[in-house]
Parts: structure tokens; sequence; C-alpha cells
């Protein structure tokens, strides 16, 4: 099933079922399956908007099933860490997400939910393979998936039929955001490795003169 196929299926189950189908949409993209989450609360905060779907059911069922599908990804990068590594260790966004993760671990899962979301589920397995405390990352990302729906499904209600715009806009501001971050990490871990390279250089003259 193609990207575009996933994005109608999901829009018409919404219009049919209703807030249980953006949580289910919301579960499975939060497992790593290319559904277009913040796409999918944009329309629901059109729909909404509409008065064809409810909006308490539509944000509770959609955080519920956010917060699920990152708390299984989560998991599935602390049981498996091994396999996960070997799988994607290599890969760019993996690398960026990694970066991320090592200089500020909360910040980059409350970010990661609703800004830098391409990075959200290799985030999630990172903190999963690292054995970062399940108690933080479900804080971190509660918080940051509450925003998330709050902040596009806001959108989504105030620009109403103009949804899919301000997402093609939004997806393209989100890829220039991690393109800054990973430009930002490579700059910082250079300038570091600089900086302990001059140090080791420095106590060894120092050990020479003495």
């Amino acid at each position: 099933m193609t990207d575009f196929d996933l994005t109608e299926f999901f829009l018409t189950g919404m219009l049919t079922y209703g807030p249980p189908a953006l949580g289910l949409a919301l579960l499975m993209g939060a497992l790593g399956l290319p559904i277009p989450g913040t796409l999918l609360v944009l329309a629901a905060g059109a729909f909404v908007r509409q008065g064809v779907i409810d909006l308490v059911s539509a944000s509770g069922l959609g955080l519920l099933g956010a917060v699920l599908g990152d708390s299984a990804s989560y998991a599935i990068g602390y049981f498996a860490k091994g396999w996960v590594q070997r799988r994607f260790g290599q890969a760019s966004v993996w690398q960026k997400a990694q970066d991320t993760f090592e200089r500020r671990g909360g910040i980059a899962i409350y970010l990661t939910r609703f800004l830098l979301t391409p990075l959200a589920v290799p985030t999630n397995l990172i903190a999963g393979g690292s054995g970062y405390p399940f108690w933080k990352f479900f804080v971190y990302d509660v918080a940051g998936e509450f925003t998330w729906i709050v902040l596009y499904g806001g959108l989504g209600y105030a620009f109403g039929s103009q949804w899919e715009a301000i997402n093609q806009f939004i997806s393209d501001f989100s890829g220039l955001l991690v393109g800054i971050v990973a430009l930002g990490a490579g700059i910082y871990f250079l300038v570091r490795r600089q900086r302990q390279n001059r140090l080791g250089a420095e106590s060894l003259k120092e050990q020479h003169l003495c």
C-alpha cells in the first residue's frame, strides 16, 4: 500500500469511524509505519471545526494512540537493542537522532514529538536501547505528544479547508530543522574534539616540561 493510499484510507476512516481511526493511525505511525501523522492531526482539527468528529474524543484517543505507539517502540529498543542497532545503526537519520539524544535526552524526546518529527521513532528506539528510564521517557513523551495534538490540531481547526497547504509547509519546515540540527551537532562534536586534542597536547607538553 502506498503512502497516498494510507493517507486516503485513514482520512476516510476518520470520516466514517471518527476518533478511533485517528488513534489507530497515530499508534501505527509511532511504530514506524509510513503514516502522515501530522497531516491526520491537522485534518482532525478541521473535521472538529466542521462538526464531523468530537474534540474531546479526538484529542484523547489521538494522544492515547500516539503514546502507546511510542511506548511500544521504546520497548522494542529496550528488548531488541542489538538487532535494532544492526538494522538501523548506520542510517543517517539514526545518527542524527543519536547525536540529538546524547546531548539532551529529555529535551530530544519532547522536541521530536512535534518539531523534529522525522527523528521521533529513532529517538524512541535509542531511548529504550540506551536504558533511559521509562518513567522519564513517558513524561516527556506525553508532554510532547500533547503539544503536537494541541498545536497542529489547533492549526487545522483555525485554517479549516486549508489544512493540506499548512501540512506541506510544516513538512518542509520540519525537514529544514532536522538539517540544521544535524549541522549543529556536527559542528559541536568537531569543536569538542579539537578542544580535547588541544588539551591533550597541552597536558603532554606540561609533562615534558616537568
